[in-house]
């Protein structure tokens, strides 16, 4: 890191602490909006280490341990990320077990021959939370194309312990309807990388035994419903953006079914639905640009227990989603939520984002 930019993320670690919280009103009352942590470049996720402190990724490959006071210093030791448009360092997991473990997950853009990939690896945080040590890839997807979009890539872990990772196209939609490859997927992996003995595919020879679902396009957003079933939130194209609830073995239809239009104008596939593809719980059309993805506890809002939110990084504010048929209920809103690329909640229950727009980390509260 270089002079100039440690003296100007110590002037906003300072503006962090010194700045005073805001507030706007939502369907339960007025909601306090907290600055954590400013001057962040591209952030990507959030998550949280046991004792307060946070992780926070930027996708030009810097990971964050950031106080709660604002304070930060960057952890070292990561694989070698490949920046390429979308593609960078991405997502940030800390397992349930850290207090014993101290494993982190990251995801990440790979280089892979004249083209790019997304990657997974996990390290151990040492001590003094300034380096991650064995530090080792353990799932690459298989060669995923030249271009630089489309690349997923959220990581939850399952009530199991078993791994999930959002798997976005890479822009080649028609892979997405292939087993033999990962574009367009959701897999799901041991903590070590191994493929689960009971995933949908794992006894049929040529395809890819990592994969769980197929028939995404580009999933940003990906979280555990209360009862343990797993969420993805996804981009359409020019509409059809969709909160699916996966269930393994099945296909989501891109791109062969959709709710919304390629960027020209032209429809996309056969229409909207076809025998052996699962239809959305909830899409949106004009699209939102949907990123980051919570299911909430009910911690602090107990009005909002099992509700999801979603991030608009073109709308520039938060969904609020609920109901057996699924649909948006409320958009929080206010100058902070600028270009949502990620939500979630901490471990008491409130709400954190983050805003690319203005490169910060926020804090929600009563």
């Amino acid at each position: 890191m270089s002079f100039f930019r440690a003296i100007h993320l110590a002037f906003f670690a300072v503006l962090a602490m010194g700045t005073p919280s805001h507030s706007f009103e939502s369907s339960v009352g007025g909601l306090n909006v907290s600055l954590v942590a400013d001057g962040l470049d591209e952030p990507w996720a959030v998550d949280f280490l046991p004792g307060g402190d946070i992780l926070v990724t930027e996708r030009d490959g810097i990971l964050w341990r950031i106080a709660p006071d604002g304070s930060r210093n960057q952890i070292v030791g990561l694989p070698k990320i490949f920046l390429d448009g979308q593609g960078g360092l991405l997502d940030v997991m800390v397992p349930k077990d850290f207090a014993t473990s101290r494993e982190i997950y990251i995801s990440f853009a790979v280089k892979q021959g004249f083209g790019s990939g997304t990657a997974l690896a996990k390290g151990v945080l040492n001590e003094d939370a300034t380096a991650l040590r064995d530090t080792r890839t353990i799932f690459e997807m298989a060669r995923g194309n030249k271009g630089g979009v489309h690349f997923g890539s959220r990581i939850v872990e399952a009530d199991d312990g078993t791994i999930f990772l959002t798997l976005g196209d890479r822009g080649r939609r028609e892979q997405a309807q292939s087993l033999t490859n990962h574009n367009g997927s959701v897999v799901r992996l041991s903590r070590n990388g191994e493929v689960p003995s009971d995933n949908p595919f794992v006894d049929t020879p040529g395809l890819k035994p990592e994969i769980y679902s197929y028939g995404h396009r580009n999933p940003q957003g990906a979280a555990l419903g209360l009862d343990g079933s797993l969420w993805v939130v996804e981009h359409g194209a020019k509409g059809g953006d969709e909160v699916n609830k996966v269930r393994p073995g099945a296909n989501y239809g891109w791109p062969v079914i959709s709710y919304g239009t390629h960027y020209s104008g032209q429809k996309i596939g056969i229409g909207s639905a076809a025998l052996g593809m699962e239809q959305p719980e909830h899409y949106w059309d004009p699209s939102i640009a949907p990123s980051g993805m919570m299911i909430y506890s009910g911690k602090l809002w107990p009005e909002w227990k099992g509700h999801i939110f979603v991030g608009s990084l073109k709308f520039n504010y938060i969904s609020r989603l609920s109901g057996t048929d699924l649909i948006e209920v409320e958009q929080l809103q206010s100058n902070e939520t600028e270009r949502v690329r990620d939500v979630v909640e901490g471990p008491d229950g409130a709400i954190w984002f983050l805003s690319v727009g203005n490169g910060s980390l926020y804090k929600v509260t009563p």
